[in-house]
């Protein structure tokens, strides 16, 4: 690599880390929810915009409401947004990345890890999962999301939801026709809760 190519790497990498000094927290050296909200304003996004997470997903960032500084420079580097005007405009850009189908599966099993907040942790509570469909997949598959949060609030059976259910409801989402349902096959490997929540929506339509 060049002198001057070195040179403009470096400088680039020094406005990345400015703007990510602009929102970190001086003690923790972290962009903790606090500097997230003020990213958000600033970017004039919503903090429960999908992109946000999309962002997080692009950082491989792993704690929920935090991103180092390495998580950071990875993203804009990527993005090539070494200001905040810049990082704004790289988001429609970022949402036809995550939106390919060989990265939206990632970035959809990702979304599902990014909320497990405790060491351990291998189920999301029903609520929050309610809210996370309504994020993730709300735009792509309205009529499923709102199905299923509707069962999801009415039935007593679970609590939680773990990994494995979450992403057999996307491949409901993916492969069902809906809501006719005519090729869902309850002998097929399907978690159980989706096999009731066929039930239950044919049940309504009867």
């Amino acid at each position: 690599m060049r002198r001057s190519a070195i040179k403009a790497a470096s400088k680039e990498l020094e406005r990345i880390d400015n703007v990510f000094y602009t929102y970190a927290n001086t003690t923790s050296g972290l962009i903790d929810p606090e500097g997230i909200e003020r990213l958000c304003s600033d970017m004039e996004v919503d903090p429960t915009d999908v992109r946000v997470l999309m962002l997080a997903w692009k950082m491989k960032a792993e704690k929920q409401g935090f991103f180092t500084l390495e998580e950071w420079r990875v993203a804009l580097k990527a993005l090539r947004a070494d200001s905040l005007s810049k990082l704004k405009k790289a988001l429609p850009e970022l949402e036809k990345e995550v939106r390919r189908p060989s990265n939206f599966v990632d970035f959809y099993s990702y979304a599902f890890r990014y909320c497990l907040t405790e060491e351990k942790q291998k189920s999301i509570d029903i609520e929050s999962i309610c809210q996370l469909l309504h994020i993730v997949l709300g735009s792509q598959y309205q009529a499923q999301v709102d199905s299923f949060v509707e069962y999801l609030k009415t039935q007593n059976d679970y609590k939680v939801i773990n990994m494995d259910q979450w992403m057999g409801f996307y491949r409901f989402c993916d492969e069902i026709s809906y809501p006719d349902l005519s090729n869902y096959d309850p002998e097929l490997a399907w978690p159980l809760i989706l096999d009731n929540f066929v039930e239950w929506v044919r049940e309504k339509q009867s």
